[in-house]
């Protein structure tokens, strides 16, 4: 018997704010341990939690970009269980009245060509709360110590509904889902400072039915492919259990990434066996109409919605548009090159190439330090002379590294480099005319449909040139050449 795996997650996401969730200690990381504490955090007697109004816009915002309901009316809650991390001995969190319900998150299959824009499909969101994070564990040889600097920092727990059914499925879903929350400044989602974490939900069932199985719990997944690899070995463990005639317990399960192995950790939780009452020192917040409208004109364009924008207007491939539009401040500064420069292909073509080198190997440390050495207007500069072929192919790289550590312009830049001894138009198309009438067997070729039979002709221009001429308007000239020659 075939089965289907069933997979729902759930996505702690710390929200990017200066400040805790009810507390005004900064909410930071790689601060020394236990620094960024007050009574409140520490939950000391007498200390009462005021809620941090900016973490609730951040989850309302994310909310909107995800086309969920907004509540009207949200509470706040106490989860109650001990457990060191917890100074409380119970979490402030959202049970029954959570800031946001409903919603979804776009996702691209896998499995689609890596050429063009593949199959989508929307995956359903059940809520997303906001609550307050806990402490961290240090684990040592001799013991654990905590840290508590991290309690109290907002985060959101997004839950999906049980509507992915693959490994691969899932890893498009949360890259889908971080790049979302980077792109609205919600979240920096860095897994490694423990900003985005994952608790996966796998259950199987006979392939063709609809019923949902025991589902077992996957923590600790520390990365995305992590959670990839722990939701693939988790699906071959239950089916092997079923094969043997087992039965799945519902249960915690505990994933390594690092040896690929998983051990069970406890029996499920229930939602009763938190205790859930309302917090009484946190009033319900009422959100209206004019709220969310102040926070729906900060949304940014969708990263799916961005790219199929770009294709559309732009023309570009869809290879282009994969790099440029997940990254935010990188696909905004090839829109701005584009508008000035009015050369979209050659624009992506030389930030994927050109600029992101410069990144990689630290000639520039972040996008804004590029925006600060290659203003848009100056990067339009170089490529509006590169359509033109005042700039050559082979030099193309050599001056965009000159515009990184020179003020100077594009035009003083091409005379210091020896480029404005370039081939005129008349020149140029002498050396074609002569390499065109050298070469009649070339000729006779390229009008019976032989295209790459131009290639007989470059060389000979090339060598005339003595390194004068472009390549692409080499090509462009003979081309046109040719056609004149052909239709007469």
């Amino acid at each position: 018997m075939s089965h289907e795996a069933v997979i729902g997650l759930e996505v702690h996401v710390q929200v990017r704010t200066e400040s805790k969730m009810f507390s005004r200690t900064a909410a930071s990381y790689g601060r020394p341990e236990n620094t960024l504490t007050d009574p409140v955090v520490l939950a000391l007697p007498g200390a009462l939690p005021v809620m941090n109004r900016a973490a609730l816009d951040q989850a309302i915002r994310a909310g909107l970009m995800l086309g969920c309901e907004i509540a009207p009316v949200c509470k706040w809650d106490r989860k109650n269980y001990f457990y060191p991390d917890s100074p409380k001995n119970y979490q402030i969190s959202q049970y029954d009245q959570p800031i946001c319900r409903g919603g979804s998150v776009e996702i691209e299959l896998p499995g689609a060509a890596r050429n063009v824009m593949g199959e989508h499909k929307r995956i359903p969101l059940t809520r997303i709360h906001l609550e307050e994070d806990v402490g961290k564990l240090n684990h040592f040889a001799g013991g654990s110590l905590i840290d508590f600097n991290r309690a109290g920092t907002p985060l959101m727990e997004i839950v999906s509904e049980p509507a992915l059914h693959s490994a691969d499925e899932a890893f498009a879903y949360l890259t889908a889902l971080k790049t979302i929350m980077i792109y609205g400044g919600i979240s920096d989602c860095d897994m490694e400072k423990g900003q985005l974490r994952c608790d996966a939900n796998i259950s199987i069932r006979p392939a063709g039915t609809t019923g949902l199985g025991t589902k077992v719990e996957l923590k600790n997944l520390n990365s995305i492919s992590f959670v990839r690899d722990g939701i693939a070995h988790e699906i071959a463990r239950q089916i092997s259990v079923v094969a043997r005639g087992g039965t799945i317990v519902q249960e915690t399960r505990d994933y390594d990434g690092q040896t690929g192995v998983s051990q069970s950790l406890r029996s499920k939780e229930m939602a009763h066996d938190y205790r859930y009452f309302p917090d009484p020192d946190l009033m319900p917040v009422q959100v209206d109409e004019a709220w969310k409208a102040r926070l729906r004109a900060l949304c940014p364009e969708l990263p799916f919605d961005k790219q199929r924008r770009f294709l559309d207007r732009y023309k570009i491939p869809y290879t282009i548009t994969s790099v440029l539009v997940p990254d935010r401040e990188l696909s905004d500064y090839f829109e701005e090159v584009a508008g000035l420069s009015g050369e979209p292909q050659l624009t992506g073509n030389w930030i994927i190439n050109n600029c992101l080198q410069f990144l990689n190997d630290g000639q520039v440390s972040s996008m804004g330090d590029l925006r600060r050495k290659l203003a848009p207007a100056r990067a339009a500069d170089f490529i509006r002379k590169r359509a033109a072929g005042a700039i050559p192919s082979a030099a193309a790289a050599g001056v965009s590294a000159a515009l990184l550590t020179t003020p100077a312009e594009v035009d003083a830049i091409i005379k210091a480099q020896g480029l404005d001894s370039m081939a005129g138009e008349g020149e140029l198309e002498q050396w074609c005319r002569d390499a065109i009438a050298a070469n009649p067997k070339a000729f006779a070729d390229f009008k019976s449909g032989k295209d790459n039979a131009i290639n007989g002709f470059k060389g000979s221009v090339m060598r005339a040139a003595k390194g004068k001429a472009d390549p692409k308007r080499v090509d462009g000239t003979l081309r046109r050449l040719l056609g004149q020659m052909g239709s007469g």
